[in-house]
């Protein structure tokens, strides 16, 4: 493994302790005592996550992983904080310095979550930013792996979005933007743990608040490889609902970019014809069915209609 993970506290106790967390795992620790010293190993080589306390003599984390987005966009930053400079790890947060901060004393497992989902979207944000459009494919087809109930969705839901798009005439610029967003529209699935992806039932009212992060995860995933506007679009908006009940921004109607309505009719199609942890899947006859009903509250009526017309034979 060529990218690393590095730790960088002026304890050497806290270093041991964080370092021994990975003991078991496949990931290559490397460890800094403070922010020069990091900065001169994230210069040397590549550096997939960076897990930093903040309050060091010298440079400060949050001073750290600031400069660190600026010589590594790609290398994902994590906070070690304290309830004293809280305040200042959230503001980092949103300003973009910080992936997540972790509050002192640390949950081991909680850290060792954050460190994987980092490295995980490390090596998406850079199969994007770097692939052509077999890379794209085959990282929507990656992250798949991670539930074994939507193997393939990708790919059909690509195929039943440019039926649509197809049957509105959309240019080819359009379709490529519509095919490669259906590959990747639910690449923000990397920040979500495997335990509630697969979990066999109705999820917790906490655990679904963590699924609907995942459109404006990968939204940031997209923006960061610099992927087209409309591809961010179909990864951001693809869970809005017609009638603005949707998620995450609760747009409705043509406030929903049309590439990501289009997407959405092509998501849930696949979802119900597919069987699902929770639910066993329809019929294709039972599917077309019910997304006539959905027509007009989740789905775009003249989008669902569209569909159905190109899938009776």
């Amino acid at each position: 493994m060529d990218e690393a993970v590095l730790i960088v506290d002026d304890e050497a106790i806290i270093l041991n302790a964080l370092a021994r967390l990975f003991l078991d795992h496949d990931v290559r620790i490397l460890r800094a005592g403070n922010g020069e010293e990091a900065l001169g190993i994230v210069r040397r080589e590549p550096v997939a996550v960076v897990v930093s306390d903040n309050l060091m003599p010298g440079m400060r984390g949050i001073e750290l992983l600031s400069r660190v987005r600026d010589l590594s966009p790609d290398t994902v930053r994590v906070l070690l904080t304290g309830d004293a400079d809280l305040p200042t790890a959230i503001e980092a947060v949103h300003r973009g310095e910080v992936f997540r901060f972790h509050m002192k004393p640390w949950v081991d497992e909680e850290i060792v979550r954050t460190v994987e989902e980092g490295m995980g979207r490390y090596q998406v944000v850079r199969s994007l930013r770097h692939g052509d459009e077999a890379a794209l494919r085959s990282t929507g087809q990656m992250i798949e792996l991670r539930d074994p109930y939507t193997q393939g969705h990708c790919d059909r839901v690509a195929a039943f979005a440019l039926k649509i798009a197809e049957g509105l005439g959309l240019p080819e610029e359009t379709r490529r933007a519509i095919r490669h967003g259906s590959w990747l529209h639910d690449c923000g699935k990397i920040g979500v743990p495997e335990a509630i992806l697969n979990f066999p039932g109705k999820l917790s009212a906490a655990d679904f608040d963590v699924v609907k992060k995942h459109p404006g995860w990968g939204a940031d995933v997209g923006r960061q490889a610099n992927l087209p506007g409309e591809v961010i679009d179909i990864i951001l908006h693809h869970h809005e609902r017609f009638d603005g009940r949707g998620y995450p921004t609760g747009a409705k109607g043509s406030e929903i970019p049309l590439e990501a309505r289009i997407v959405a009719v092509a998501d849930v199609f696949d979802a119900m014809s597919t069987d699902r942890p929770y639910a066993k899947g329809y019929e294709r006859e039972e599917a077309m069915r019910v997304m006539g009903v959905l027509g007009g509250a989740a789905l775009d009526p003249g989008l669902v209609d569209i569909l159905l017309a190109g899938l009776i034979p």
